[in-house]
């Protein structure tokens, strides 16, 4: 079938969120339960597996691939696949999300391998609060991957922070100000309901407009222009030009009518947004000798039945079964 990936609203699918693994030496509580079940290690694609499907979304008009966990560099030999998918045809864009732990042994090795782009999950600048928020006493390891990354050559540092109230909303403006020197790219995102406790609450929102006025406080701001409506963060810079950070408000003011990509999760499973309750296995068809044309038959079906947005503040949201850390980010 000719033509690139379209749902039945006329969006065309351009990014592909890669998970590579479930598990995680972080147990961060936003993301992840106290006692987890991981998925059998058989049940997670190979590497193999993992390319051939990204080479089919490519062809299909997918332009960048973002690779995800669990934690992604918990995964033996990740480098290899990096260098898998760098070389598909077509790929623009090769990029990864990662906790920073192990940054310090593979930033070099991953950057050798083809990747360009880097993000790192940090939400906090607090020892103690960083054992809280992610179970682990892990902030130097972090801190030290991330100098490593930035020797290695991935800059900006693109950092995610989650920002949730009662808990790290007062760092908001230490974050805007090391945007404002230049040295990360600070993303904010609003608190969602992917916890593996389900302890989500919208009074637990810290919204956009409260990170804005934060980020006010610190110096005029006005919005990049030229933004990609696709891209899941606004994007704010300091109108005498010295350093951006954006924020992703999926609760507060969704992108949904503007949505581009898919997630395929560690055991090969499609899942059309973050807050679906819906799958399309993949795996099956992929080890009982599907086609290519099968495989490409199964993501187009799956990209037909996405729906319009996720309904968070609607009547009726169901919050995923699956936490953050079995779908990929």
């Amino acid at each position: 079938m000719p033509g690139p990936l379209v749902d039945t609203f006329g969006r065309v699918v351009r990014k592909l969120r890669l998970s590579v693994t479930d598990r995680c030496n972080f147990r961060c509580a936003y993301c992840m339960p106290m006692q987890v079940s991981w998925i059998p290690r058989a049940e997670v694609l190979s590497y193999e597996e993992m390319t051939r499907i990204s080479r089919i979304a490519v062809t299909l008009g997918v332009q960048k691939i973002r690779i995800t966990g669990g934690e992604p560099t918990a995964r033996k030999d990740i480098p290899h696949l990096v260098a898998q998918l760098k070389d598909l045809p077509g790929l623009q864009g090769l990029s990864m999300t990662t906790n920073g732990y192990f940054l310090h042994e593979l930033a070099r090795p991953l950057r050798e391998a083809g990747l360009r782009s880097l993000t790192v999950s940090l939400d906090t600048m607090d020892a103690d609060r960083f054992h809280q928020l992610c179970r682990r006493e892990a902030l130097p390891q972090v801190l030290a991957g991330i100098e490593a990354a930035e020797r290695a050559g991935f800059a900006p540092i693109k950092i995610n922070t989650v920002v949730m109230r009662g808990v790290n909303e007062d760092e908001v403006g230490e974050f805007v100000r090391r945007s404002r020197e230049g040295r990360w790219q600070v993303r904010f995102i609003e608190f969602m309901p992917l916890d593996g406790d389900h302890q989500w609450s919208r009074d637990k929102v810290v919204t956009a407009d409260e990170m804005l006025a934060a980020a006010r406080a610190i110096g005029p701001i006005e919005p990049l222009p030229g933004q990609d409506p696709s891209d899941p963060a606004r994007v704010w810079r300091f109108t005498d030009g010295k350093g951006d950070f954006g924020i992703i408000a999926s609760v507060t003011k969704p992108f949904c009518q503007s949505c581009d990509r898919i997630r395929v999760t560690a055991d090969g499973k499609i899942r059309n947004c973050l807050f679906s309750t819906e799958e399309y296995d993949l795996k099956g068809p992929l080890r009982s000798g599907a086609s290519d044309a099968d495989l490409e038959a199964v993501l187009r079906d799956a990209v037909m039945r996405k729906k319009a947005g996720h309904l968070i503040s609607l009547p009726g949201f169901q919050q995923p079964e699956r936490a953050m850390y079995a779908i990929g980010g």
